[in-house]
């Protein structure tokens, strides 16, 4: 039947293997395997979905303000447990992927009243509510992870971005900086140079914004909102050719980007005499 839900379709099979069960033993094992079959295309369909969600999230992204460190949270492993609360996690963890925050509070939030304290659903927890923009239940929840594993460097960024979102830019150095000197895990260290060097900015402290933000285009030259930012520390601190330059270099680098476009943008901008925007 044309447009039929797949899912449908896995019902009827079920639903004949069932049927079955009382007849031949290996006929019903081949339709078993058929529909198992079925299941691990539909697997391989929703990860490709998955990519699909991300390359748009990418060329619709928000240019207005900083971007929230990439969710890089790994998929979790699955194990037996009699309360369900994986269920509730490996739930939350797809639809993070799927950009569906509120969502995924909902299930992490359930996984730990059955489970409480269990990490991995408070670091997931903590990643939903951050890309919610619950910046202070994230913050709650994030420190929690730290107590217990304070080498977390994902943890620790992402602190450090909601204090830069707060403005409690003492504590966003702090946690930053230690995520450097950890230095064990590369995208940490990259958005730890990047955020460090939108703090200093914002704290209109030019200079040491510059070094962290060439800093952060060398460790990762296709994060190019670091060109963006970049060109407007060297514009503030009245390096007007150098800040041309490197949006030019932005916009080169990846003109199909939102970062790349609004570094054209943004030399447009100048060229009409005009400045680009301090925040």
């Amino acid at each position: 039947m044309t447009g039929e839900s797949p899912v449908a379709v896995l019902r009827r099979e079920y639903d004949a293997i069932a049927r079955q069960l009382d007849g031949t033993t290996g006929n019903a094992e081949r339709e078993a395997a058929k529909v198992d079959g079925m299941l691990g295309e539909l697997t391989q369909l929703k990860e490709e979905i998955r990519q699909l969600v991300d390359r748009y999230k990418q060329i619709t992204a928000d240019t207005k303000q900083a971007s929230a460190p990439e969710f890089t949270g790994a998929r979790p492993v699955l194990h037996a447990d009699h309360i369900g609360a994986t269920t509730f996690i490996e739930k939350g963890w797809s639809l993070i992927s799927l950009g569906d925050h509120a969502g995924a509070i909902q299930a992490l939030t359930k996984a730990l009243q059955l489970s409480p304290g269990e990490t991995q659903a408070e670091s997931l927890l903590g990643w939903a509510q951050m890309l919610h923009e619950d910046y202070d239940d994230a913050l709650g929840t994030f420190q929690k992870v730290l107590m217990k594993e304070p080498a977390n460097s994902l943890a620790r960024i992402n602190v450090g971005y909601i204090c830069l979102k707060k403005r409690i830019f003492g504590e966003a150095i702090e946690h930053l900086s230690k995520a450097i000197r950890l230095d064990n895990d590369k995208k940490a260290t990259l958005y730890a140079h990047f955020y460090l060097g939108l703090v200093y900015l914002q704290r209109e402290m030019y200079e040491d914004a510059e070094t962290f933000f060439e800093k952060t285009i060398k460790l990762g030259p296709n994060l190019i909102e670091a060109y963006y930012e970049l060109g407007r520390a060297h514009w503030f601190a009245g390096e007007q050719d150098k800040a041309k330059t490197i949006w030019q270099d932005g916009f080169k680098a990846n003109k199909f980007n939102p970062w790349g476009k609004k570094c054209q943008e943004t030399l447009d901008l100048v060229a009409k005499g005009e400045e680009p925007p301090r925040e």
